[in-house]
C-alpha cells in the first residue's frame, strides 16, 4: 500500500474516533444534560425569598 493511502486511512480512523468520542460524551453526561444549563443542579437547600 502507498504511504499516502496509509496516512489517509489513519487520519480517517482518528477523525472517526473523535466523532464517536464526542457523541459518547454527549449521550453519557455526568449530570442531567451535561451542558451549562444548570438543569442538574439541586436547588433544595437554597432559601426562597418570602413575599
Amino acid at each position: 500500500m502507498d504511504v499516502q493511502l496509509i496516512l489517509v486511512i489513519l487520519l480517517f480512523i482518528a477523525a472517526l474516533a473523535y466523532v464517536v468520542r464526542m457523541i459518547y460524551k454527549a449521550v453519557n453526561a455526568k449530570q442531567s444534560c451535561g451542558s451549562n444549563c444548570k438543569c442538574g443542579v439541586n436547588f433544595d437547600n437554597i432559601p426562597t425569598p418570602k413575599k
